[in-house]
């Protein structure tokens, strides 16, 4: 149990609150409404299962790395509190729970399944040789609505994809952000992100301008879907915690890090999610 323990608090698995939500919100838009008990049971655990696995499968790539640097050198692995095989034994289970999964949900959800697994691996390597990886990254949870909506529906449309980029763009921004706190790193490691190639200044502006994208991309959904006006207060609240995520931090200042990335990302997700549920619950 002591192990189980090290190797949640190593992937951050409370972390699953960023996608989780959006998950939801492609299912419940796909259903129009509340979707069966054991459809969400199988989006959950597909979500469970691939972010597990994407992060396991993060930790074994970077654990050189890791353990170069200062802020990440306690990690599990580098510090020696989990073993090697260890951890690909949680990546590979983790990987079958989201195969049995999308089985689960229907034909097309397993058929597309390994486009999600070739984000999902690919962007452990991708700093290695790209600025983009935080699109890559975004890609990745961006798909998590997409999935959900095939995994209600059988079928692709327009409101899933709308919805994917709107999450791309808000994880990429939020991403951007995070990685600033290791632009020195990553410049002396030869790693590429976005702060390492553009500097901080330039970073934030970029991440501003993902920001702002997103809710455009979540408005146009609402317009897709003929949504009611309490979908679009939940996405006005989102416009406002992006608006505070992007005050509270500046490129002479990251102590207020923790506050913008994690708990003002984490109430977006959730906050959004709720009001598009009370629209299609209580408006449609």
């Amino acid at each position: 149990m002591d192990k189980l323990k090290v190797f949640f608090e190593m992937i951050k698995f409370e972390h699953t609150i960023f996608a989780l939500p959006f998950a939801y919100l492609g299912a419940f838009l796909a259903a129009g409404g509340v979707p069966s008990g054991m459809k969400l049971l199988w989006i959950t655990l597909a979500m469970i299962g691939a972010r597990t696995a994407a992060m396991s499968l993060n930790r074994l790539v970077d654990r050189h790395i890791d353990a170069r640097n200062p802020r990440t050198a306690l990690r599990a692995l580098p510090a020696g509190q989990l073993r090697v095989n260890e951890v690909y034994g949680y990546t590979v289970l983790s990987f079958l729970l989201l195969g049995i999964s999308a089985y689960k949900l229907n034909l097309l959800a397993l058929l597309l399944m390994p486009i999600a697994v070739f984000f999902l691996v690919l962007y452990s390597y991708t700093k290695r040789f790209t600025w983009a990886c935080h699109l890559v990254l975004g890609i990745s949870l961006g798909l998590a609505p997409a999935g959900a909506w095939i995994g209600i529906t059988g079928h692709w449309a327009l409101a899933p994809v709308l919805l994917g980029l709107g999450v791309m763009t808000w994880v990429a921004g939020f991403d951007v952000v995070y990685a600033c706190q290791d632009v020195e790193f990553d410049r002396k490691e030869g790693l590429h992100s976005i702060p390492a190639v553009f500097g901080l200044k330039r970073s934030l502006e970029i991440s501003s301008f993902l920001h702002i994208l997103a809710p455009i991309l979540f408005i146009s959904v609402g317009v897709v879907m003929s949504l009611s006006w309490l979908y679009y207060v939940g996405v006005g609240i989102a416009i406002v915690l992006l608006f505070r995520q992007h005050h509270l931090v500046s490129a002479d200042d990251f102590s207020k890090l923790g506050v913008a990335f994690f708990d003002l990302n984490g109430y977006l997700s959730i906050l959004l999610f709720v009001f598009s549920v009370l629209d299609l619950t209580l408006l449609h």
